[in-house]
């Protein structure tokens, strides 16, 4: 019993930790985007996660963990089991602690809304993938759907979670178009830089941290310390990735950039999400390093492609979350995969190219199912909500005033008695 106590208990302070990356993602997306736009960014994440936990309890875990068949749950909608643990996780902490991944996916979608959404488009949008995008592929991986049939191995998520988000902040992207001054008519780019990297420096630490429940309870239990194991594989991944990020960035432009660092250590920690309980330490820091330097590739490329990605998100989580994935089809040792009896060793342990390829299949098609399905309800929103992008006028002014009538920074804009009194 007291060994079900304690997996409990670090289950739900993993539960805690990942909850406490919304913060993060909170003072990442604010400090990489415009201070006009910062308390609108904070506000909507917030109202979000409240509209993402209503839909999971009510269907997106019925949908995920439900009896059904290869593609969807059926059952257990408007959650309520009451019942306690007399072994493994009590029905409710394994519910509060899957909740969040779902969350952190919603987040990590609305980087491709950034600056330029109305608020409305959050709102709807966070009830149809939170019923309809993330639930499926994390039915077809976690919850017994037809790639776990295939032993495809996704420890705490590189694929579920982050790609899953990813493939629709691009499909937001591309829809919602660049912001406005992003693009010269020439091609040429314009930076846009955010408003406080020390706001994203303390988002990255803040989600590193959270990280370490985000994958080490993901192991679901403390008797063997196997976290230990998970958290030191997390570790120096995102370590790796940091210096690998500002490295390359240094050797092409002469400066260490410090946005382009920071991205390197999430890259990190995105590509050792789904291998962290698979392989050895010394395979963590090299897939953490390939992250790092992946990220500031793709980084380029999505903005030759003149795709405006203000947050990084399909690069971050996109590309790298499939780099990840795929990682575990070269690294898996046969001890952490066979012997936790989730699929096959790696390419580089003797397992040949199956796991490989069911890495491979894995990710093609979740980001097509997460990409396409995001297209045609954003398509479908836009059209019949008369556009879900904020006027130009509105854009200008910043989202503070336009959708909430207030500024994040209040004290920038003079009182209207202010006003009154300079006339």
């Amino acid at each position: 019993m007291e060994t079900v106590l304690m997996d409990n208990l670090w289950v739900i302070i993993g539960t805690f930790l990942v909850l406490l990356m919304i913060g993060g993602f909170i003072l990442l997306e604010a400090g990489s985007t415009r201070m006009k736009n910062a308390g609108h960014i904070a506000g909507k994440t917030i109202f979000t996660i409240g509209i993402g936990s209503l839909v999971f309890w009510a269907v997106g875990y019925g949908f995920i963990y439900g009896e059904g068949n290869w593609f969807i749950g059926l059952s257990n909608f408007f959650y309520g089991d009451t019942t306690f643990a007399e072994e493994g996780l009590s029905p409710a902490v394994d519910f509060m602690f899957q909740m969040m991944f779902a969350l952190i996916a919603l987040t990590i979608a609305f980087g491709g809304f950034a600056e330029r959404a109305k608020l409305s488009a959050y709102v709807v949008f966070a009830v149809l993938f939170s019923a309809l995008v993330y639930p499926v592929v994390a039915h077809w991986i976690w919850g017994g759907g037809w790639l776990a049939d295939h032993g495809k191995q996704d420890f705490a998520g590189s694929t579920v979670v982050h790609l899953t988000g990813a493939m629709a902040a691009l499909a937001a992207t591309i829809i919602l178009k660049p912001r406005i001054g992003k693009y010269n008519k020439d091609g040429s780019s314009n930076d846009i830089a955010g408003h406080n990297q020390v706001y994203t420096a303390l988002a990255v630490l803040l989600l590193w941290v959270g990280w370490f429940g985000f994958n080490g309870a993901s192991t679901f239990g403390v008797s063997d310390a196997f976290f230990g194991y998970v958290i030191l594989n997390t570790q120096l991944a995102a370590a790796a990735g940091a210096i690998a990020a500002m490295f390359i960035v240094w050797a092409f432009t002469g400066k260490a950039d410090v946005p382009t660092t920071l991205n390197g250590a999430l890259a990190g920690l995105v590509a050792i999400t789904a291998s962290c309980g698979f392989v050895e330490p010394w395979a963590a820091v090299l897939i953490g390093a390939i992250g790092g330097l992946m990220v500031y590739g793709s980084m380029r490329l999505f903005d030759r492609a003149r795709i405006d990605d203000p947050i990084f998100a399909l690069s971050v989580h996109g590309t790298v979350g499939v780099w990840g994935t795929i990682s575990t089809g070269f690294f898996a040792t046969h001890e952490l995969s066979v012997g936790m009896e989730w699929g096959l060793p790696g390419l580089f342990y003797g397992g040949g190219f199956e796991q490989l390829g069911v890495q491979i299949l894995g990710v093609a098609a979740s980001g097509v199912y997460a990409f396409v399905v995001s297209f045609i309800i954003l398509k479908v929103m836009d059209k019949v909500m008369g556009g879900i992008r904020v006027s130009e006028e509105e854009e200008i002014i910043g989202l503070d005033l336009s959708e909430h009538g207030s500024y994040g920074y209040p004290e920038n804009i003079p009182h209207p008695s202010e006003q009154q009194a300079a006339k």
